[in-house]
């Protein structure tokens, strides 16, 4: 069974900057694709980033040049460094590990950007 822990959410300006991060527990997480996604009040979950276990990373167009997804196989942990956050961030962003046909998320954690 796998867990997904994220943390790193908040509330911040726009123009400013978080990184979030997700721990995996379990054996599968270095073979797994890791990535991000989003949930605003009211809309669909939609993907933000994904990273593959070899590295290649994939981007919805909304944050591309602003965020950027990365992993450390030795932690167990993948990051979502996000840079020029603006309101239309806001959601509560998601942690899901794909190692098909098996996928987990995790609980999510607030991002809220406002001046």
């Amino acid at each position: 069974q796998v867990q997904l822990v994220e943390s790193g959410g908040g509330l911040v300006q726009p123009g400013g900057s978080l990184r979030l991060s997700c721990v995996a527990s379990g054996s599968i997480f270095s073979i797994s694709t890791m990535g991000w996604y989003r949930q605003a009040p009211g809309k669909e979950r939609e993907l933000v980033a994904t990273i593959t276990s070899g590295g290649s990373t994939n981007y919805a167009d909304s944050v591309k040049g602003r965020f950027t997804v990365s992993r450390d196989n030795a932690k167990n942990t993948v990051y979502l460094q996000m840079n020029s956050l603006k309101p239309e961030d806001t959601a509560v962003y998601y942690c899901n590990l794909n190692f098909w046909p098996e996928a987990y998320w995790g609980q999510g954690t607030q991002v809220t950007v406002s001046s």
